[in-house]
């Protein structure tokens, strides 16, 4: 977006300058006029293609990046700042130069009479269709500050538990990093030297071993065709990930994977109930609320079962029996949910679901640490033995033989 340069006079008739961002001189000039400001001079910046310039269009926006932003507008707006005043405080301490640039934007549409949700929705990269929505919502009802409020609690939640879930899987990872640095080190370094000896002496081999040494030759002598064949199997995996096929078969793989399969369900009933709660609570009719947390789940199969449940609900079924039908939501998904319909407090019910199934996420992931470092040692040790044991072997051969 262009920058223009101004000089201006203040109600107190007192000569201000700075700079400004706008789509035109004309927009720049409208929207110091509604700071208060008549524009005396305005001249357009022409500035080079720098770095900034090309990280304001590849730089993405982080959740937690947008969990800030949406935490702070919501706190300033709960103080009693007017929305485009807040705007302007934001783009100013705004990071992030593409949220920066989303930020200034933002400012100029409400400055100049557009709604922040639809200003929001020009940006679909940014911020997703249920935040859009909720903003829109919490427009209409006139309590933006409490949508937003609960928009970066939600937010925050889902960033909380992600961080958690990676921390867990740090160890595994550093650990396996080092088993396969152990053994490149040693099928690249010690094994051609041991094969030197063992063809000297003309020792018979064992499988492990003969089998160490076919790897040993073709990682140093073909090691172009080890590349293509890694890099063959990773696009292959990518492009059937990528397949509508692909993707149903690895969601139902990952719901029956041991150790990490519940952790996956309940990651997504914990998001569907939450994101479920969100929208209903900020005033949006149950079946736009369904249509747009469908997308919030990972879970294709879950996905169809609230696309169906949906449809069951416009032709005048109650959510908690369409939910029933489906093995993608437990029964006390069911029932609560027919609780909270028969009080009428559903998005309560449901936040204290999301608030349950969270709850046991958490622990899951407690859990899933302490049970993958015996394992992971367990692998390792065993993976050294044999190591070991195909190294050694020969050599006892060999000192049979004197």
């Amino acid at each position: 977006m262009p920058t223009f340069k101004y000089q201006a006079k203040n109600y107190e008739s007192q000569v201000v300058s700075g700079a400004v961002e706008a789509a035109t001189e004309k927009h720049a000039v409208g929207a110091l006029k509604n700071r208060g400001l008549v524009v005396t001079d305005i001249q357009e910046v022409r500035e080079g293609v720098s770095l900034r310039y090309w990280l304001k269009r590849f730089q993405g926006v982080s959740s937690s990046e947008k969990a800030v932003l949406t935490r702070q507008l919501a706190t300033m707006i709960k103080a009693g700042l007017p929305l485009a005043s807040s705007l302007e405080i934001l783009s100013r301490q705004t990071h992030n130069p593409t949220l920066q640039e989303v930020v200034k934007e933002a400012l100029q549409d409400v400055e100049g009479g557009m709604a922040l949700s639809a200003s929001f929705a020009k940006h679909p990269k940014v911020f997703s269709i249920m935040f859009v929505n909720l903003v829109k919502a919490g427009e209409a009802s006139g309590s933006l500050e409490k949508v937003l409020d609960r928009l970066a609690v939600n937010m925050e939640s889902s960033n909380e538990f992600k961080g958690k879930l990676k921390g867990a899987m740090i160890y595994p990872i550093i650990i396996l990093i080092f088993m396969v640095a152990v053994m490149v080190l040693m099928i690249v370094m010690v094994i051609p030297k041991l094969t030197v000896m063992y063809e000297d002496v003309g020792v018979e081999l064992p499988l492990s071993t003969r089998v160490l040494i076919w790897l040993s030759d073709f990682f140093i002598h073909k090691w172009w065709l080890a590349i293509s064949v890694i890099g063959g199997v990773v696009f292959a995996v990518r492009y059937f990930a990528q397949t509508t096929y692909g993707r149903y078969k690895i969601a139902a793989v990952k719901t029956k994977l041991p150790v990490f399969g519940r952790l996956f369900v309940v990651s997504d009933l914990t998001e569907f109930t939450r994101t479920l709660s969100l929208l209903i609570s900020a005033g949006l009719p149950i079946l736009d609320s369904l249509e747009i947390v469908c997308g919030s789940v990972d879970n294709l199969h879950m996905q169809d079962a609230i696309k169906e449940s949906a449809d069951e609900v416009e032709r005048g079924a109650p959510l908690s029996i369409s939910l029933a039908k489906h093995r993608e939501f437990p029964e006390i998904v069911a029932q609560m949910v027919g609780v909270g319909e028969e009080t009428g407090k559903l998005d309560e019910v449901l936040d204290n679901l999301s608030y349950f199934f969270s709850t046991e996420a958490e622990q899951r992931v407690k859990n899933l640490t302490v049970a993958l470092e015996p394992i992971i040692m367990v692998f390792l040790g065993a993976m050294v033995a044999a190591l070991i044991i195909s190294i050694v072997t020969p050599m006892y051969s060999l000192m049979q033989q004197f």
